[in-house]
């Protein structure tokens, strides 16, 4: 079933990866129009607005969750047909909504559905290949996701050009709808009939049972929750912090894909540091630096104006490049111990770090009305729990020779 010597093609990386960046596109590009939404449904509390980027992850921390496991019972095609099924019905509700509370409902269910492709791209590439070849085809599609977010706000903007807030969930319904019909007609189902296993709802109990077991894993899964929540404001109130608190609405899709650079540079750099320092050390240092940072502007800022933008992107990008050695770092070490369920641990680790990063993100976004001080104090609050957490719980002592271990 899985290929050592034969060399994947161009197709099949660019459709792997235009199913998992279909999530980037639907997150990032409504960013620029949070605003122009809330007058459009007269909601003009921006801290609630946020909750149009936050609660789309909710969907996708609970959607991973079973479309996962059912996949390996139904097969893997029929699995992404639900997912964009739900995300075409979602995107709908999306577009009638006559209140908040009603578009919140829309975006949950896109994340539920977008939670499909997402998850069972990596099923079909696991799949398929193995060896050094599933390794390239996951460095090719992690690249390509990693470009969206730096296009995606301009191209909101773009869209919203001549055709208002509502044409980009057409925009993304049309996107999804291409996908949807190039993976109908050019790929293949990849998992075979003497490999379906029946779906039991056992199996999760089971999971959190053996999860629990690994301190390790428990506290990754918890500052990955953590950092994910803190990161989660920023991503729900930049639009907020730039536009309307710095008036820099037709900078703004730049500064963000700046930023998004940063966070891509530093996950590709990590690649080849964590050969040779080895995941927990790089974690480490990431972690105590990206806390640092966020209370050193916590300090320095407190109870003072907003410094100038230049300043605040200074420190975002030192932030954001902590992240890149922050996440993946923290999922493998999640996941080490728990290679004989890797399937259902996957999906277990990411729901509960997912649905705990959004009381995170909404408890901190509510602050960020006049001043962006509260994001940084969030950041380094978060930052600080997970450095504890981390050496608390580290199995492994720090900075030792990593070859000892391999």
């Amino acid at each position: 079933m899985q290929n050592e010597n034969v060399k994947p093609n161009f197709e099949f990386v660019a459709l792997m990866a235009s199913l998992m960046s279909i999530v980037a596109l639907t997150i990032d590009a409504l960013i620029p129009a949070i605003s122009d939404i809330g007058i459009a449904i007269n909601s003009l509390d921006p801290p609630r607005n946020q909750l149009l980027i936050i609660m789309i992850f909710l969907g996708l921390g609970v959607g991973q969750l079973f479309f996962g496991p059912i996949s390996d019972s139904l097969g893997r095609k029929p699995i992404v047909y639900m997912g964009f099924a739900v995300f075409g019905v979602a995107s709908i509700i999306c577009l009638l909504a006559p209140n908040l509370e009603i578009m919140i409902v829309g975006r949950i269910l896109q994340g539920v559905g977008l939670s499909a492709p997402r998850t069972i791209s990596i099923s079909i590439i696991r799949d398929t290949y193995r060896g050094d070849y599933m390794a390239k085809i996951m460095s090719f599609v992690t690249a390509f996701f990693i470009l969206i977010p730096v296009v995606a706000p301009a191209f909101g903007k773009f869209i919203m050009s001549f055709s208002g807030w509502e044409g980009i969930f057409y925009a993304q319904l049309f996107f999804a709808f291409l996908v949807c019909v190039w993976f109908f007609k050019r790929q293949e189902e990849t998992l075979k009939p003497e490999y379906k296993v029946p779906f039991k709802t056992a199996v999760f109990v089971k999971g959190t049972k053996e999860i629990f077991k690994y301190r390790e894993t428990v506290s990754c899964t918890i500052i990955s929750g953590l950092i994910t929540g803190s990161f989660l404001v920023y991503l729900s109130s930049a639009q907020h912090v730039f536009e309307e608190l710095y008036g820099l609405a037709d900078s703004f899709p730049l500064i963000f894909a700046g930023l998004a650079i940063s966070i891509g540079f530093s996950t590709l750099t990590n690649g080849t540091l964590v050969l040779r320092f080895g995941m927990r050390n790089l974690s480490f240092v990431a972690l105590s630096s990206f806390t640092l940072i966020a209370l050193l502007y916590s300090f320095l800022f407190w109870g003072k104006p907003d410094p100038s933008v230049s300043v605040l992107i200074a420190f975002l990008s030192i932030l954001f490049l902590c992240l890149g050695f922050i996440w993946g770092n923290l999922r493998a070490i999640a996941m080490e111990p728990i290679g004989h369920i890797a399937g259902i641990g996957a999906a277990i680790t990411g729901f509960v770090s997912t649905v705990l990063s959004i009381p995170i993100s909404i408890f901190i976004g509510q602050f960020i009305t006049n001043s962006v001080w509260a994001l940084f104090a969030g950041l380094g609050i978060c930052g600080l729990i997970s450095v504890i957490l981390f050496v608390a719980f580290k199995t492994r002592p720090l900075f030792a020779s990593n070859r000892a271990y391999q």
